[in-house]
């Protein structure tokens, strides 16, 4: 069973500076999905970056130069590092895991709906003041 714990969400101020975590357990490393996804109030859930198991990476434009995903495989947890944050911003932030077929690059992973990851953590809130 796949299990994913997020941490990190935290209240800062505009142009300020969060490292979300997300501890991934018992998942297949062959060829996978792991994704950053958010939702505020009243919107849809939005994909904010993607990133697969040969580590390509996609990010949306609206967090282009500004967030970036990692992964470290040694302690199997997915990062995003999320700077200069906006109000707009303000989301509960979600992780989520999903196999991936071999034949798809990374790219598969960000346009991939986050309703059909298969696996999500609990989330964690992240709130940006101006």
């Amino acid at each position: 069973q796949v299990q994913l714990v997020e941490s990190g969400g935290d209240s800062v101020q505009s142009g300020g500076s969060l490292r979300l975590s997300c501890v991934v357990s018992g998942y297949n490393r062959r060829s996978y999905c792991l994704g950053w996804f958010r939702q505020a109030p009243g919107k849809e859930r939005e994909t904010v970056a993607a990133v697969d198991s040969d580590g390509s990476s996609t990010y949306a434009d609206s967090v282009q130069g500004r967030f970036r995903i990692s992964q470290d495989n040694a302690t199997n947890t997915l990062y995003l590092q999320m700077d200069n944050l906006k109000p707009d911003d303000t989301a509960m932030y979600y992780c989520a895991y999903d196999a991936k077929p071999t034949y798809y690059g990374g790219y598969y992973c960000f346009t991939k709906a986050s309703y059909d990851y298969k696996y999500r953590g609990q989330g964690t809130q992240v709130t940006v003041s101006s």
